[in-house]
C-alpha cells in the first residue's frame, strides 16, 4: 500500500509539525500536540540515532507515523495527546548524557529508545530524576544487562543470538563468523557474549569487528570466506547499507555458505537473487512475512504501513517498523491501565506490571522481570525466498532454551 491514510484533521497537522522539526539537533521542543484535546499532553522524550557514524535511519520515520496514529486514530491516550521531545545522537556517550540532561529539564515521565549504541550513559540522569528508558531491543548491551528503570519491549541481545544460533545448529550448520560494528558495546557482545554462547550450545563462533568510519566490507567478507563457516554475517547491523555491501561482496567472493543479515530487510528489495537464501532475525513481523503472519498480524502490518508510507521523505525498513510498534504498545499500555499515574515512577509502574499483554506486531509480553529490562525472550528468524518473502524457520516465534539464557546475565 503507498496511498496516504485517511485520518483526522488533527493527525494530519500532528505529522506535518513532526516533519518539520523531529530531527533537528537543536534544543528540542516537545512536538506531536493538537489544540483539539482538552486534557495535559503526556511527554515523552526520544534518543533519536538517525544521524553520527552508526545511524539506524527510519526510527524518526516510525515515530512521526505513529505519533499520527495515536493522536488521531486513536484519540491520544485516554484523551491525553502524546508530545515527544526528540533529541539526535551520534553514538557517543556525551551525545546521551546530554540528550538525559535536556529529558530532564523538559520533565519528560519517559524516554523512548531508539536502538542506540550508547543508551547506558543516558541511565544515571534519568535514573536519578526516575524518568524510565521505553524500548524494543536494547542495542547497547550494559543497558540490555539490568533492569532498574528500564522496560524494554522486544528480546535482549543474548535472545536474538541464542535463537538465531539454536537454529543454525537445528538445520545442521556446526560454524559461524559473525561481523559486528567497533564500538565499546561491540567488545561487550563479540568478547564476552559469543564466546558463552558459542561453548553452551556446542558451536563453533567467531566474531570480527569493522570500522564504524571508514568500513572495508571487501575485507570483512574475506576473512569470513577464509574461515569458511556454514553461516557468515552479522550480528547486528548499523545501516541497510552495510548489509548489502556485505552480501554483495560475500557473493562476488562465491562464499556457498548461509548469509545471516541480522535485521536487515531493504537489501532485499534492491537485490532478491542475491538475498534468497539468507537469514535474518526481527522482534516483530516485517511486511515481507505478511504472507505467512497470522491474521492479526498482518492486520497491523497494513496499519503500520498505511502511516509509515504517509511519512513524506521518511525511510521505511526494520528500525522504522520497530519505533511504530514501540511507540504503539506503550501507548495502549498506558490507555489499558486506565487511571495511571503519569508521572516517571508511575508510567515505569505500569509498564512493569504488564502481563500477558499483546505487543503491536510483537508476541505477548509480561514486563515484570527484576534481573533483565526485556518483557519477552522471543524472537524470529526469517529465511528469505526466491520471491523475495520472508518465511519464519519454525512458523512462529522461536523461544530460547532457558538453560543458555540462564548463563547469559541481564537476559533473564
Amino acid at each position: 500500500m503507498r496511498r496516504s491514510p485517511t485520518v483526522p484533521l488533527a493527525a494530519t497537522v500532528i505529522a506535518a509539525t513532526l516533519l518539520a522539526g523531529c530531527s533537528s539537533s537543536s534544543t528540542p521542543t516537545p512536538q506531536g500536540a493538537s489544540p483539539t484535546f482538552s486534557k495535559p499532553p503526556i511527554t515523552v522524550g526520544f534518543l533519536n540515532p538517525s544521524g553520527g557514524p552508526v545511524p539506524q535511519p527510519g526510527t524518526d520515520t516510525g515515530v512521526k507515523a505513529a505519533l499520527s496514529y495515536i493522536n488521531g486514530e486513536l484519540g491520544g491516550i485516554n484523551g491525553h495527546p502524546l508530545e515527544v521531545v526528540p533529541c539526535d545522537t551520534d553514538t557517543t556517550p556525551e551525545r546521551a548524557q546530554s540528550c538525559a540532561n535536556t529529558f530532564v529539564e523538559k520533565k519528560v515521565v519517559a524516554v523512548m529508545d531508539g536502538y542506540n549504541l550508547s543508551s547506558s550513559a543516558a541511565l544515571p540522569a534519568l535514573t536519578a530524576a526516575q524518568i524510565p528508558l521505553v524500548g524494543m531491543i536494547p542495542f547497547d548491551s550494559v543497558t540490555g544487562a539490568k533492569a532498574e528503570n528500564r522496560v524494554f519491549f522486544a528480546a535482549p541481545q543474548a535472545s536474538f543470538l541464542i535463537g538465531a544460533l539454536q537454529a543454525f545448529k537445528a538445520e545442521g550448520k556446526k560454524s559461524v563468523t559473525l561481523a559486528l560494528v567497533d564500538t565499546p558495546s561491540s567488545h561487550q557482545t563479540i568478547d564476552n557474549l559469543l564466546p558463552v554462547l558459542a561453548k553452551t550450545l556446542g558451536i563453533s563462533a567467531k566474531g570480527i569487528y569493522f570500522s564504524a568510519t571508514s568500513p572495508n566490507f571487501t575485507a570483512v567478507a574475506s576473512s569470513i570466506v577464509q574461515d569458511n563457516p556454514d553461516v557468515g554475517g552479522l550480528v547486528a547491523s548499523p545501516s541497510e547499507a552495510v548489509c548489502s555491501a556485505l552480501v554483495k561482496a560475500l557473493r562476488q567472493l562465491q562464499y556457498q555458505g548461509e548469509i545471516f543479515t541480522a535485521a536487515c530487510t531493504d537489501y532485499i528489495k534492491s537485490s532478491p537473487a542475491q538475498a534468497a537464501g539468507g537469514a535474518l532475525y526481527s522482534s516483530t513481523w516485517l511486511p515481507a512475512a505478511a504472507k505467512y503472519a497470522p491474521a492479526d498480524a498482518q492486520a497491523e502490518l497494513t496499519l503500520a504501513q498505511k502511516y509509515i508510507s504517509a511519512v513524506n521523505g521518511g525511510t521505511a525498513g526494520y528500525y522504522a517498523y520497530g519505533e511504530f510498534a514501540l511507540f504503539v504498545t506503550f501507548a495502549k499500555a498506558l490507555a489499558a491501565a486506565g487511571d495511571a499515574d503519569l508521572t516517571g515512577p508511575g508510567v515505569l509502574k505500569t509498564l512493569k506490571a504488564l502481563k500477558d499483554f499483546p505487543s503491536f506486531l510483537g508476541p505477548k509480553i509480561t514486563c515484570g522481570s527484576a534481573t533483565s529490562p526485556n518483557c519477552t525472550t522471543q524472537m524470529l528468524l526469517f529465511v528469505v525466498q526466491p520471491d523475495g518473502t520472508a518465511k519464519p524457520t519454525t512458523g512462529t516465534w522461536i523461544t530460547p532454551v532457558p538453560q543458555v539464557l540462564a548463563v547469559i546475565p541481564g537476559a533473564v
